[in-house]
């Protein structure tokens, strides 16, 4: 049976059905001339992949693990729970010992003088015991990092100072020292410098000759620091100022503290912001008591000296060791320093000034 078929009507049926079904409409095998099949579903397809692949990009794909049945008194004991112990301890409530055998639990830390420890500390590194008698001595110092402010913690102390008797240390420090003048340079060579000299070395540095990271430690005199402006982009930080105490005078003194002086860093405990700590070597056991004694005077002298200006304690505790004897012993450090600050000095204090900033 032959159908007759439209044209017009077949071209209305073949734009519904590519648009509702986006496929094109296949005939049968007629032939009809003047006719061309229009189909609009690729173009749809390919208009939307990249939007397609890119939301399918973006679905995270996630994996659900079947747990068995756990007993409500089981659930839960396999997470570790963190306990922070406040590590300002005070043990002033505790008894003091009549004799030399005590549980430490019960009873109060004993308190040394600084020299009955060191020699405390000598007669455990005896040739009978440990057998280093040239061992380091190190004070253990925590601290009180609150601020005058409320709320507010002192930044972690970067600083260099000099102990009154110097002692031989496992590291070598290499200076640059600036300064004019032929007399100051041969003077600041025999203190200790690495380098030193006047603008001659500024050229030098400029041609590549001297390199700044070869040296620990630039330093200069202000009769200098003009000179040293057309390098002021390769140094960066490292140009000598007064504020970090690399600009000074005294160039002479300057050299022998940065190559003698002791660097120290307090530092503020992670989980506990308002108690900081820091360990610093003052001396060895073959050297004098006496002279250790008074590096650690100057040292808790110099911490005191950058404390802030509030009321309570900043120095909390301080013992000293000696490696390898895990012996810690106790030492009143206010027998050195002032235990609080005197009313009218933390009544003249500036709260926005008070915040001790790191100096190197």
């Amino acid at each position: 049976m032959y159908i007759k078929f439209d044209t017009w009507f077949l071209l209305k049926v073949i734009f519904v059905t590519g648009s509702l079904f986006n496929t094109a409409l296949i005939l049968p095998k007629y032939n009809f001339t003047g006719l061309k099949s229009i189909h609009t579903g690729s173009v749809y397809n390919a208009a939307r992949k990249g939007t397609r692949a890119k939301a399918r990009a973006k679905k995270v794909k996630v994996e659900i693990t079947k747990i068995g049945f756990i007993p409500h008194n089981q659930r839960g004991k396999n997470k570790v729970t963190q306990v922070h112990v406040n590590k300002h301890l005070d043990d002033s409530f505790k008894m003091e010992s009549k004799d030399d055998v005590y549980p430490m639990r019960y009873y109060r830390w004993i308190t040394y003088s600084t020299e009955d420890a060191i020699k405390a500390h000598k007669e455990t590194h005896d040739p009978t015991m440990y057998n280093s008698l040239d061992s380091f001595v190190f004070a253990q110092i925590e601290f009180n990092m609150e601020a005058v402010k409320k709320n507010r913690y002192i930044e972690n102390i970067v600083r260099l100072t000099l102990l009154p008797h110097n002692f031989p240390r496992d590291e070598e420090r290499t200076i640059l020292a600036f300064c004019k003048g032929p007399e100051l340079i041969k003077q600041v060579a025999e203190a200790g410098a690495t380098t030193a000299g006047s603008t001659e070395l500024v050229k030098k540095i400029q041609e590549g000759e001297i390199k700044l990271g070869d040296y620990d430690y630039v330093i200069a005199h202000p009769n200098i620091i003009t000179d040293l402006v057309p390098i002021r982009g390769l140094m960066k930080r490292r140009f000598p100022n007064v504020r970090s105490g690399t600009l000074d005078p005294n160039i002479c003194d300057l050299v022998r503290k940065f190559s003698a002086g002791i660097q120290y860093r307090v530092t503020k405990d992670e989980h506990q912001q308002n108690f900081g700590s820091v360990e610093v070597p003052v001396g060895r056991l073959n050297m004098e008591t006496k002279q250790i004694v008074e590096n650690v005077d100057a040292l808790l002298k110099d911490i005191q000296s950058i404390r802030p200006k509030r009321d309570g304690l900043f120095i909390t505790r301080c013992f000293l060791v000696s490696p390898p004897s895990p012996e810690k012993l106790k030492i009143d450090p206010f027998n050195h320093v002032e235990r609080t600050l005197p009313k009218e000095v933390q009544a003249d204090s500036d709260d926005e000034k008070d915040v001790v900033a790191a100096t190197a």
